[in-house]
């Protein structure tokens, strides 16, 4: 028995089976017993208990934390701010949700997109240097991907050095669902940067969490993550060599 409509359901089988036995009960009389045979003093405990079962689980209000800005192509699709209900290493998380499962068919008709938590700082000591973002990353039911990302730009919509991970093979963004997972970026920041922009997003449907970001000059054996796009000569004119032979070219 799952719902209120259940439980009538057994007290009116009750009071028709008991009237062709000769004894006479009203409905509410049966809806009392039925009350007390799951164990309730009475139906108006018995139908809050099931009512409340009934009712979906309410997700926690999420609020945005200081400092983070929301953005994104689609981000009204979205909830994103501190997770009051899952700690991450003693302190908080991040979230961001999507408001609709994949196979929910109000989802299905719109055009898929992706928010992001992020922060815009100025380039200040890392112009020139070669810096590592990193951060944990956990995910439930993504499908699409859940990734950092980090990107340095000269002026206001010209960027000159990004990496979001979404090419890399391996430690590259994550999908379905996982546990805490480290991920980072390494980038080199040219001269020419201003401001550096950085974050975590949830392209797709699912829930993404990121927790103990850290922005940092890197390390001297920290190899620079981000795929190179531009080659000194043209490759693979005739496309004879696979994507892994390609990568791997150089």
């Amino acid at each position: 028995m799952r719902t209120c409509r259940d439980a009538k359901a057994m007290a009116k089988t009750l009071r028709e089976e008991l009237g062709r036995r000769g004894t006479a009960l009203s409905h509410g009389e049966c809806l009392e017993i039925v009350a007390r045979q799951f164990g309730h003093d009475n139906w108006n405990i018995l139908s809050a208990r099931l009512r409340a079962a009934a009712e979906p689980a309410r997700d926690a209000a999420l609020v945005r934390p200081a400092g983070w800005s929301v953005s994104g192509s689609k981000p009204h699709l979205y909830d994103m701010g501190i997770d009051p209900t899952t700690p991450y290493q003693g302190g908080r998380a991040a979230l961001i949700r999507c408001r609709y499962a994949e196979d929910d068919p109000a989802y299905a008709v719109m055009e898929k997109g992706f928010a992001t938590l992020m922060q815009s700082i100025a380039v200040g000591p890392f112009r020139g240097r070669r810096i590592c973002l990193s951060a944990d990353l956990r995910v439930q039911d993504v499908v699409g991907a859940a990734t950092l990302w980090l990107r340095a730009d000269a002026a206001i919509g010209r960027s000159v050095a990004f990496d979001n991970m979404e090419e890399r093979a391996v430690d590259g963004p994550l999908t379905g669902t996982q546990g805490w997972t480290g991920r980072r970026i390494v980038l080199d920041v040219p001269e020419e940067a201003e401001t550096l922009h950085f974050g975590f997003y949830l392209r797709g449907s699912g829930r993404a969490w990121a927790g103990g970001f850290s922005l940092r000059e890197a390390s001297p054996e920290d190899a620079a993550t981000v795929l190179a796009r531009i080659r000194p000569e043209p490759t693979n004119l005739d496309f004879a060599q696979p994507v892994e032979a390609t990568a791997k070219a150089g």
